[in-house]
């Protein structure tokens, strides 16, 4: 049972926390939908269409069907009306997407993931958005939601290989230290995955520029790549 944090203390206390992923029938969307249904959260893929995004859960429960009573599908209002959401949308549609549903979000703890970034010729650039990161555009145009950015740096096949643990830090960042800590914890119960508090919201612009850096390793080195920092030997207790 994991510490019951911020708005979600009374869902803590009687149920499962319900996480809504807007814009997740993609596959990193669909596959972190996945991977938090696997250590037991309730969550719902959400789309534009509720027959993509019901597809994109069948696949994903095609070789897990012990996921099936905790991954549902629906559009993205279903998804939007979960406890705790995340945009999974491509980052150029993040805001507009988000500010659709702004009154379902008021309040709420709202995750970004999505990087900003175009290849040129062989190489990954990172792109500077809106208010400098895809993160901080998404909280200024929901400025009653609690933003944070997180989840930027695991490949998506990883994610859905639900059998084996992903080795790899999760740097988070965000302005309410209580929306910080509720992601931090949802880390925690991914098998491997370790969360690093990396500061206020506006860090969000180099951990979102550092996936150009990653992407051009997979590529050069033929391997997918996750970031592991040393040094640290807890994330609960900072120096």
């Amino acid at each position: 049972m994991f510490k019951c944090v911020g708005i979600i203390t009374f869902l803590c206390e009687t149920g499962r926390v319900r996480v809504g992923m807007i814009g997740g029938s993609g596959p990193a969307g669909t596959a972190l939908a996945a991977r938090l249904a696997s250590v037991g959260y309730e969550c719902v893929i959400g789309s534009r269409s509720k027959y993509r995004a019901m597809e994109a859960r069948d696949r994903a429960i095609e070789g897990h069907p012990e996921l099936a009573a905790l991954l549902g599908y629906g559009d993205n209002e279903a998804a939007a009306d979960c406890d705790l959401v995340v945009i999974a949308t491509p980052w150029d549609s993040a805001a507009t997407t988000a500010k659709e549903f702004e009154d379902q979000l008021r309040g709420k703890v709202l995750v970004s993931m999505a990087n900003a970034l175009v290849k040129v010729g062989p190489e990954f650039q990172p792109l500077v958005p809106p208010r400098g990161s895809v993160a901080a555009h998404v909280q200024a145009a929901l400025p009653q939601s609690r933003v944070v950015a997180a989840f930027h740096h695991l490949p998506a096949k990883e994610l859905g290989h639900l059998g084996e643990p992903i080795d790899s830090d999760v740097l988070i960042c965000g302005d309410d230290p209580n929306a910080v800590e509720t992601v931090s914890e949802m880390v925690r119960k991914i098998p491997g995955c370790r969360p690093l508090d990396a500061g206020e919201l506006s860090n969000a612009t180099a951990i979102e520029a550092f996936t150009a850096v990653l992407l051009q390793l997979n590529v050069r080195y033929r391997t997918r790549v996750a970031p592991k920092l040393t040094g640290i030997r807890s994330a609960d207790a900072p120096n």
